[in-house]
């Protein structure tokens, strides 16, 4: 698998896809197309040139494991392209995935020493990696960003809950149509088209992410699609035709 690492110098001479200040200051962070919706967002030039300073982009294909439940945390990641899944196993050996990143989304916090959950790359990706530690101490530096990082961790929790209503009272089809809206929602904050929604992840990652069997996952879109909800596109996409009946569907209407 690919697994390939930039580290961004200081050098006015060298080519990257980032911008130079007057000083010769390589900034990959002022091109990034999603920063707006990183940790980052809220940082200035000079606090941009600090981050840039410590950090290193890396790319790996689909089906690469970034970090293993129990790793040493050591690393923190911004998704700059592609989707990550994070997922834990249950001691019967069975997966819950808790989440799927898409770009912009920051992962790999801890409270303690190592990882709590495991995240794989369901498409190929490209990552922002910054150390823990020099991390840790911008943020204690750069108040903005502590509290930027905040909101994001409270969306996550509000994400979370979200998902526990969706594992404990829905049905099948409330819990498909609703995950669908969900992705449609998160590509309208990045700026993407709403509909068709892409869907880049498998059958199997949707069941393990909503708690249904992969076969339910399958005839319950077949179902959507025979009633004229959905059409199933080229290119891991799902063309919402009806978008009143799927969000009735979701709320169990």
């Amino acid at each position: 698998m690919t697994h390939i690492d930039f580290a961004y110098p200081r050098d006015s001479n060298t080519q990257t896809n980032g911008k130079t200040d007057p000083a010769g200051e390589i900034h990959p962070c002022s091109a990034c197309t999603v920063r707006t919706l990183t940790v980052c967002a809220a940082l200035e030039a000079e606090e941009l040139r600090r981050l840039a300073e410590i950090l290193q982009t890396t790319r790996f294909d689909a089906g690469h494991t970034v970090f293993g439940e129990g790793d040493p945390a050591e690393t923190l990641y911004n998704v700059t392209s592609g989707t990550v899944k994070v997922y834990k196993l249950l001691p019967d050996g069975r997966r819950q995935i808790t989440g799927f990143l898409l770009p912009g989304d920051f992962f790999g916090l801890s409270v303690n020493d190592s990882y709590a959950y495991t995240a794989e790359t369901v498409t190929p990706v490209s990552l922002c990696r910054f150390p823990r530690r020099r991390m840790e101490a911008l943020l204690d530096e750069f108040p903005k960003m502590q509290r930027r990082l905040f909101s994001m961790a409270s969306n996550e929790l509000a994400a979370a809950q979200d998902q526990m209503l969706l594992l404990g009272r829905k049905t099948a089809k409330e819990k498909i149509c609703s995950f669908l809206l969900l992705l449609s929602q998160r590509a309208s904050r990045r700026g993407h088209k709403t509909n068709p929604v892409h869907v880049p992840m498998s059958r199997a990652d949707i069941a393990d992410y909503l708690g249904l069997t992969t076969e339910t996952v399958s005839r319950t879109f077949t179902q959507l699609k025979t009633s004229r909800v959905i059409s199933l596109l080229e290119g891991n996409k799902v063309q919402i035709q009806d978008m009143d009946d799927l969000l009735d569907l979701a709320e169990g209407a």
